[in-house]
């Protein structure tokens, strides 16, 4: 498979993944496939916004300002408030969500080593980010685990995993997210988020 014969559900991630690894020319080939497969510009920015929960403000800025410059007429119309409170009730309703009956250990754990990130990731990651409209929290996912097998970061990935799992995504589609690295040669990655993976279906028992 090369990437015009990739499934349009499967741009996003891909195009996530290929931003915070820095591969500028994957990514734009990318970006320019799925204007052409009709992926909205909305989902686009949504995606590479989320970005810089795990790869930084600098990563988010650069793929953002390049998406514009294939979209240069296209304006994005923000219907997201600005609210704590808001943030504080659906980021614990998200996490709870993602994490179920673990939610409660998460966050006592995070705050035996940070107070503040264990706040920060209810109210910032799970209610200000991955709380917002424009994409489901499927597809939220689904590029997260694209993102944090580039980035390798394991126990991450795991949680994002059966976050994905969890909000609806087919174990086939969570294994094409992570092949799909290869895509854009990261051949390594993708062996590091199927090792993760496999652990993931070992200790579920899923299949």
């Amino acid at each position: 498979m090369n990437l015009n014969n990739l499934q349009k559900k499967f741009y996003l991630p891909l195009i996530c993944a290929s931003a915070v690894s820095r591969s500028d020319q994957n990514f734009r080939k990318l970006i320019s496939l799925a204007k052409r497969k009709k992926v909205s510009y909305s989902k686009l920015y949504e995606a590479l916004l989320q970005n810089y929960l795990f790869a930084g403000y600098p990563s988010a800025m650069v793929s953002l300002k390049i998406l514009r410059e294939y979209f240069p007429n296209t304006t994005h119309r923000n219907t997201n408030d600005m609210n704590l409170y808001h943030y504080k009730k659906r980021g614990e309703q998200n996490c709870k969500l993602i994490y179920g009956s673990k939610y409660d250990k998460l966050i006592y754990n995070v705050s035996q080593f940070s107070p503040d990130l264990s706040k920060w990731l209810v109210l910032e990651g799970y209610g200000k980010v991955l709380g917002r409209k424009g994409l489901s929290l499927k597809e939220r996912e689904l590029c997260i685990v694209a993102v944090l097998s580039i980035l390798k970061f394991e126990d991450q990935l795991y949680s994002h995993i059966n976050g994905a799992a969890r909000t609806g995504a087919k174990l086939i589609e969570i294994k094409s997210v992570i092949e799909n690295l290869k895509l854009i040669n990261k051949n390594r990655e993708a062996g590091f988020g199927h090792r993760v993976l496999g652990k993931y279906i070992k200790e579920k028992g899923v299949q």
